[in-house]
């Protein structure tokens, strides 16, 4: 469904992305891994066509999309849930998901307006709540319904644990393991490995704006890099010595 082919990208003359290549096929869970300054963020916003790229290509359902607008990437079905949620914070939770699914017309908001409120029933309560005066985990449900509204093939979300309390994390990954079983093919970016390979089914290692390793969740897992930089193995070596 998505494929990302020798992708580069600067900040003025500073490399972000160097030639980041790899693949999200239709109905996969795929996360890619990574310490702040990595690279993921910038290729999530190349991918939605946020930001430029400086070379390479991106196709997505067969067609590239590579130097298309934002809202036209939208429009084919990929959507992007931003990190630090970007809502509109002075609008209701009802007119945020309005915004989300503006493209699609009146009908279909009516339609999809009920099942954000199952997937979400705190939004339901909160819907004439302004986005600004919610918490943070409410924000992120929220930001993740706007996306939906969108009516996406593929999802991708950006740090959804971000700053969130460990209980409102599993309700958010719980609700994306649901999303996925429903068909939605989602790529997620995350720091937070051991919970990202729980739920996915392949990944992705990002270090210096490469991919430094790429298999199945379990294989990541396994990897003694990955266990040493994302999982803690060094830690628990010496407490268990």
């Amino acid at each position: 469904m998505l494929t990302v082919v020798g992708v580069s990208a600067h900040y003025g003359p500073l490399p972000v992305l160097r030639r980041v290549t790899f693949h999200v096929d239709a109905g996969e869970m795929v996360c890619v891994l990574g310490a702040n300054g990595a690279g993921k963020s910038t290729l999530l916003k190349v991918i939605s066509g946020v930001m430029r790229r400086s070379e390479g290509e991106v196709f997505f359902d067969g067609e590239p999309i590579h130097g298309e607008a934002p809202d036209r990437i939208v429009r084919r079905g990929l959507v992007h849930v931003p990190e630090a949620r970007q809502l509109f914070p002075n609008l209701t939770v009802l007119e945020n998901l309005e915004l989300g699914g503006y493209i699609h017309g009146r009908r279909s908001i009516r339609q999809d307006l009920p099942h954000m409120f199952d997937l979400f029933p705190i939004l339901a309560q909160r819907r004439n709540q302004k986005a600004g005066t919610l918490s943070g985990g409410e924000q992120q449900m929220l930001s993740i319904a706007r996306a939906l509204m969108a009516r996406p093939k593929l999802l991708m979300l950006d740090e959804p644990s971000l700053g969130l309390a460990p209980l409102i994390v599993e309700e958010i990954y719980a609700t994306l393991h649901k999303l996925h079983q429903a068909g939605t093919t989602v790529l997620l970016v995350e720091q937070n490995a051991m919970q990202a390979l729980e739920i996915c089914q392949r990944g992705y290692v990002m270090e210096t704006g490469r991919i430094l390793l790429e298999g199945t969740a379990d294989e990541l897992r396994e990897h003694e890099e990955v266990q040493r930089a994302y999982l803690g193995r060094d830690y628990q070596d010496k407490w268990e010595r």
